[in-house]
């Protein structure tokens, strides 16, 4: 195997690795990357056995194909603390050395036998559908910070991504819940799509954000089993998925609360993100002390307390408490210039609303006062 590659596009597949590849794998191969020359093209790939991710480069100058292994996390070092823009030439040398070089640097590094690399091999072609990389990452946005952290319920580590249909029209639906909050967001597709209920899991969501904050592509998706497939320009990530049954989650959002509540965005982040700071783990309670146009936030704890007030629209009166991390994460995912809170009573859930986006919706239980 031979071949010269730009070092800025293998750096960008080598950074997409390290988001999949576990630091402390029991399997040696695992901590390696797969690398195929074939034809005009490279393909870099990375696998956890939950996860895997492959990316091709494309328009390479092969003089020898061939494939192996090599530690990831070594050639990611090497390769981006060389100069931006240079060329890097590789020669396998022999099964166990991989010969890396650019203008002074040479390297030769260690190789595993690339028959050892798990692939998954099955056919994803058809339950095949395709949508916006914009929208889908949208989708797991404006829901992955309530994705729960809780092992013991395994099913909710996930965001369960599901079709709906409301009339004639049909959505991609995503929902997130750590039982203390929750977000919903869909994205409406061109027709009904042939898409089996799913829960994606955390580390897939985060790497597929990753992936998708800078591509404008459309987005292949595929499901069948236990596995879901994404495909976009010249990447690939497979994943194994939550195996088990996500909660009723419509059974939670408010229906009676009649209690509207709305806030300046800039103001309610601001003075949300100051008060909470005199909290000693800003997982204390901020008070909402609400009135008619007027809302006092504060926070009291043994050694210091602290209040803000903001002017808001507001034709009631209501004291309500949250935890002020819940808040500050359903606000920074607001995209228009208010957000408008729909409340009840004191021990009842609070709806949030974006008024720019119909289609997601955020449900915050309150704090014991």
């Amino acid at each position: 195997m031979k071949f010269s590659v730009n070092r800025d596009h293998l750096l960008k597949s080598l950074n997409f690795c390290q988001g999949v590849i576990e630091k402390r794998s029991t399997l040696e191969i695992l901590s390696n990357i797969l690398i195929e020359a074939k034809g005009t093209s490279v393909k870099i790939t990375a696998t956890d056995l939950d996860l895997i991710f492959s990316n091709t480069i494309n328009n390479i100058n092969i003089q020898n194909e061939g494939t192996t292994t090599t530690s990831a996390a070594t050639m990611y070092n090497i390769v981006r603390k060389l100069s931006s823009g240079s060329e890097i030439n590789f020669n396998l040398l022999n099964e166990n050395k991989l010969q890396l070089e650019s203008g002074n640097s040479k390297y030769n590094l260690g190789c595993l036998n690339p028959s050892d690399f798990p692939l998954i091999d099955e056919n994803f072609k058809d339950n095949e559908f395709s949508m916006g990389s914009k929208e889908l990452l949208k989708l797991l946005n404006k829901t992955k910070f309530a994705v729960s952290n809780d092992e013991t319920r395994h099913y909710l580590n996930g965001i369960f991504l599901h079709q709906t249909q409301l009339e004639n029209n049909f959505f991609l639906t995503a929902a997130a819940t750590d039982s203390h909050r929750m977000s919903i967001s869909k994205i409406k597709t061109e027709s009904k799509i042939n898409f089996e209920s799913i829960i994606l899991p955390k580390k897939t969501v985060f790497q597929l954000v990753s992936l998708l904050e800078n591509e404008n592509e459309k987005v292949k998706i595929c499901n069948i089993k236990s596995k879901i497939k994404f495909e976009f320009n010249n990447s690939l990530l497979i994943s194994k998925l939550i195996d088990g049954k996500f909660p009723n989650y419509i059974q939670v959002v408010p229906k009676n609360n009649e209690k509207r509540l709305e806030i300046s965005l800039s103001d309610f982040l601001e003075k949300v993100d100051r008060v909470a700071e005199v909290s000693s783990d800003k997982k204390e309670g901020v008070k909402f002390q609400l009135s008619k146009n007027l809302l006092k936030l504060s926070v009291n704890n043994p050694s210091a307390d602290g209040s803000e007030i903001l002017e808001v629209s507001f034709q009631d009166e209501l004291n309500i408490s949250f935890n002020s991390k819940y808040l500050l994460d359903v606000a920074s995912h607001i995209d228009g210039e208010k957000i408008i809170f729909y409340l009840n009573e004191t021990s009842s859930p609070a709806l949030i609303r974006d008024p720019v986006d119909n289609d997601s919706l955020f449900v915050v239980m309150p704090m014991k006062a």
